[in-house]
């Protein structure tokens, strides 16, 4: 394992937002291509808006994700507790170590850092008021994704507020010294925040790690950060669509980054391969739901049958879909095998395999105005169930051949009996393949669903 020590620190205060978790995958990435380690801080000071709720969010949503940490909340490690609200005695001891230095100094209640430089008066237009400053030379940080960035930090700035609560900029810094994290891998909106904490760094006498700022996120329409109120902006959401978490790990791992060359769909064990901060973008990458869709229903497509059946049973269980409980195994399994060709998401299953659970299922009155409007589909019903009934429904090829004799004899196409067999057995005009879906659902149950249709004509 080498000496790379890399840190996702979420706030347990709302839901799990896209831009965090691509945060968290390009540190558990970066820890994982180098054999670092990542561990999971939780900043969770802000006790009005913390919530013990919003942290299982984060954990399961790491979980699902697959990102397993090294050191953190229920995994332990050599540099705990893990949690901000737990570390109270460890910023204290090294406030006081600001004190002792003379880097630190209480006003007006609160805790003040003090910088190193000729001190002056200005008065500051935006604040209309007279302001204390400091001759500073500018904080030089090199970036690992955004190059060369000069700041200047020239006024002393709180630390601990009135209220005796440490800010984020202080705690962030000790804990990174404390857990001696090598690489803080994060977004470019905390970019502003940086030379507030290399400054500190310096004072604590602590080597400065090496900063990457990654690109933000946009919304998909119009200017601006995606924020966790936009379409597609929470992790826990697509969880409890069915998505699989391989394909959102790849489509995450794509927004701001470039494996060198065109691909797109890739392993995880190749992203983590390839995967190295020079192929982070400086520009900022546009969320997209329909790329992202489209990645799912790849995924979902190549999935094993074992697997694409197992995750089925696990959507249709977590959303009650069969409230009298689950149907026959081997009769299930059919079914699903049979439509995971054709949907474009586990989501899609419960209403793309209504019929095949219930004679209660619903008509779509367009798809039948439409297939009931052309040629005669009333005869080529009444023609298909008579020629069905002797036809061994075990083989998808056997019944093909019997339709295709049946059109052959009547001098028509296979499509004019398809379209109208679909429509009576299962209420629309899409779905899978037509022969597969009779073989599945028995003679029986096909000759009485034709009957009914037909009564109702």
């Amino acid at each position: 394992m080498s000496n790379i020590r890399v840190r996702f620190a979420p706030s347990p205060t709302g839901f799990f937002h896209i831009g965090s978790a691509r945060t968290a995958l390009f540190n558990w990435l970066y820890a994982r291509h180098t054999g670092g380690t990542f561990v999971l801080r939780i900043e969770d000071t802000d006790k009005e808006r913390n919530s013990e709720d919003f942290l299982n969010v984060i954990y399961d949503s790491l979980k699902w994700l697959g990102m397993n940490w090294d050191e953190g909340p229920g995994v332990g490690g050599d540099y705990g507790p893990y949690r901000q609200s737990e570390r109270d005695a460890i910023y204290k001891e090294y406030i006081r170590k600001l004190f002792d230095a003379g880097r630190a100094y209480e006003k007006d209640g609160a805790v003040w850092f003090k910088l190193l430089g000729e001190r002056y008066e200005t008065f500051d237009d935006h604040r209309k008021k007279t302001v204390e400053k400091v001759k500073v030379a500018p904080t030089v940080i090199d970036d690992l994704i955004r190059g060369r960035v000069e700041r200047v930090e020239d006024e002393d700035f709180v630390i601990v507020r009135s209220d005796g609560s440490p800010v984020f900029h202080l705690v962030n810094v000790i804990d990174d010294i404390a857990m001696k994290i090598t690489h803080v891998i994060r977004g470019e909106d905390h970019l502003s925040n940086t030379s507030k904490h290399v400054e500190l760094f310096k004072a604590f006498g602590a080597p400065v790690p090496h900063f990457a700022h990654i690109p933000l996120i946009l919304k998909q329409n119009g200017p601006g950060k995606m924020s966790k109120r936009d379409q597609g902006a929470l992790v826990e959401e697509y969880q409890r669509r069915g998505y699989i978490p391989e394909a959102l790990v790849n489509f995450l791992s794509l927004l701001g980054w470039n494996p060198g060359d065109d691909r797109e769909k890739m392993p995880v064990a190749e992203i983590i391969r390839l995967f190295d901060l020079p192929g982070v973008n400086q520009s900022n990458a546009r969320f997209d739901d329909k790329k992202l869709a489209h990645m799912n229903m790849t995924y979902v497509l190549e999935l094993p049958p074992d697997d694409f059946v197992a995750r089925a049973k696990a959507y249709f269980a977590r959303h009650g879909t069969f409230a009298a409980g689950m149907p026959d195994e081997n009769y299930l399994r059919e079914v699903l095998l049979l439509s995971q060709p054709k949907i474009k998401g586990i989501e899609d299953l419960p209403g793309y395999t209504e019929y095949f659970f219930t004679e209660n299922f619903s008509l779509n009155e367009k798809a039948a105005a439409k297939i009931m409007g052309k040629g005669d589909p009333k005869t080529r019903l009444l023609e298909l169930a008579d020629a069905l009934k002797t036809v061994d429904f075990s083989n998808d090829l056997v019944i093909e051949e019997a339709i295709k004799k049946l059109a052959a004899d009547k001098g028509l196409g296979f499509g004019d009996y398809q379209s109208i067999a679909r429509l009576a057995v299962s209420g629309t005009n899409v779905g899978p393949n037509l022969t597969g879906m009779f073989r599945v659902l028995g003679r029986d149950r096909v000759l009485a669903r034709i009957e009914r249709f037909l009564a109702r004509q």
